[in-house]
């Protein structure tokens, strides 16, 4: 069978470096035992070497002629191809209930709402890695104070531990893109649950980033609406601050603060 043809309205970039591939496959290491989930294997460069560790290895792949090249040339996958969409996948089907690893040269366009399952679905996966564009990895890597402090690092950071691992260049792609990418790695932390509505939490964090350049005591006043806060709200010294300076700490006393003056509950967080 013949090579797949990259198809743009997928984001397809194949990754053509052998050598990438294998240290990409090796940050699972980090995560032994458990079985691995690729996400969109293409022709497998990534996939030959996770199937050589000693660990039970699925590819869910959306695009049909990878789905049939990967039948052809890893007949030992052949009952472990997914050909579905990841976004639309129940995950707790995927092992039987059970955690897993998730990796894969992850489509750009599509990388952020990955990561939103992947926090919906945390008790299964206890650790992800992969590579997206350098942009997003950077954001999630980010530390408060920076500029590339955001949503993503917030969200993610307060469940997962990122590492940064290192930085890939365009020239290793078929076709190449026009921005840098990185492979990084996420490994859950200790935090079981955040001690606020995790709904309004994520609702509060993406409101006032959606105004980054403001003080909180504007960008927050989206979500008072229907409250009467105290005078005193205002005036607290964190209102003075922008969002990229508030630790996950401050967000979650924040929602706190929200909760205590009468935000209805939020029982589904939004990813909207």
């Amino acid at each position: 069978m013949k090579q797949v043809k990259p198809k743009k309205h997928l984001g397809q970039h194949f990754l053509i470096d052998l050598g990438i591939a294998k240290r990409i496959a090796d940050t699972v290491d980090a995560c032994p035992q458990l079985p691995v989930l690729e996400i969109g294997p293409g022709m497998g460069v990534l996939t030959q070497y996770l199937v050589e560790k000693p660990r039970v290895v699925k590819a869910v792949e959306i695009d049909r002629e990878s789905v049939a090249y990967l039948h052809e040339h890893f007949p030992r996958l052949r009952d472990n191809i997914i050909g579905q969409d990841f976004l639309r996948m129940d995950l707790t089907t995927v092992f039987d209930g059970q955690p897993f690893v998730l990796t894969g040269n992850y489509p750009y366009d599509i990388s952020s709402q990955i990561f939103f399952k992947m926090l919906d679905n945390r008790q299964l996966i206890p650790c992800c890695t992969g590579m997206i564009q350098r942009e997003v990895a950077q954001r999630i890597a980010a530390v408060p104070g920076t500029k590339a402090y955001g949503i993503l690092s917030v969200l993610i950071q307060a469940w997962y531990d990122v590492e940064y691992l290192f930085t890939v260049d365009e020239g290793v792609f078929n076709p190449p893109p026009k921005v840098k990418s990185a492979v990084i790695r996420m490994t859950r932390n200790a935090t079981t649950h955040l001690p606020c509505d995790e709904g309004l939490f994520r609702r509060l964090v993406k409101t006032v980033f959606g105004q980054r350049r403001k003080m909180l005591r504007v960008s927050i006043r989206p979500l008072l609406t229907q409250l009467t806060p105290p005078e005193d709200f205002f005036t607290q010294e964190v209102m003075t601050r922008r969002p990229e300076q508030l630790t996950i700490a401050q967000f979650v006393e924040l929602t706190q603060q929200l909760t205590a003056l009468g935000y209805p509950t939020t029982q589904t967080p939004s990813h909207t």
